[in-house]
């Protein structure tokens, strides 16, 4: 894995990207994120080039540290893919539809394992995602096959406009206290940035 970008670097595109937005350079959704750069970074270090990452919606900081050329990013950004950022040759997906990636990843993780490769894969998830049957599904499912996967859990406590304890009547979440190799959680605070666009032009 190439040398990863820096938490000023990380921030700084963002910002940049949020200005792209403001001046109405974007016509499409775009969800930034700004409170978990040392979380990412963290991460980042025990991901190699030959595994793979799936992502939500939100994955800017991802499909960087994954190597994807800042240049390159930003431009499929400014034509509108920010939501669905897919990049084959660096081994990164993401999808727009909740929950989307996480059977995706599970299937990748069980062709590893069935062709006896060494990678492995890096899913991430929001809060909300978690709490879902098909991220129960699919945890289990891994666990059970012992497959080359680990699921971070993004917890912004933001969804998209509820609060995910109160929609579930949860005190915590049910993977808030995990620790494992198959689960990582962590919370942060995005409140630079709402859930979707900047927090300035009114999106739609």
């Amino acid at each position: 894995m190439k040398k990863l970008l820096t938490k000023e670097e990380l921030i700084a595109f963002e910002e940049e990207i949020a200005d792209c937005f403001n001046k109405a350079m974007i016509r499409a959704p775009i969800h930034l994120y700004n409170g978990n750069e040392d979380n990412m970074l963290e991460i980042f270090q025990y991901i190699n080039e030959d595994d793979w990452v799936l992502c939500s919606w939100r994955s800017h900081y991802q499909c960087l540290l994954k190597g994807v050329p800042r240049e390159r990013l930003k431009n499929d950004i400014l034509a509108g893919r920010s939501i669905s950022l897919c990049y084959k040759d660096y081994k990164i997906i993401s999808s727009a539809i909740v929950t989307g990636v996480l059977p995706i990843a599970t299937g990748i993780a069980l062709d590893i394992k069935n062709k006896n490769e060494s990678n492995k894969v890096f899913c991430f998830m929001g809060d909300m995602t978690s709490e879902s049957g098909v991220a129960h599904e699919c945890i289990k499912y891994c666990f059970n096959k012992k497959l080359p996967i680990r699921f971070i859990i993004e917890d912004n406590s933001k969804s998209v406009c509820t609060i995910t304890r109160e929609t579930w009547g949860l005190s915590k979440l049910t993977y808030e206290e995990t620790i494992n190799e198959y689960i990582t959680f962590y919370k942060y605070d995005t409140s630079k940035y709402p859930h979707a666009g900047s927090g300035k032009r009114i999106q739609f």
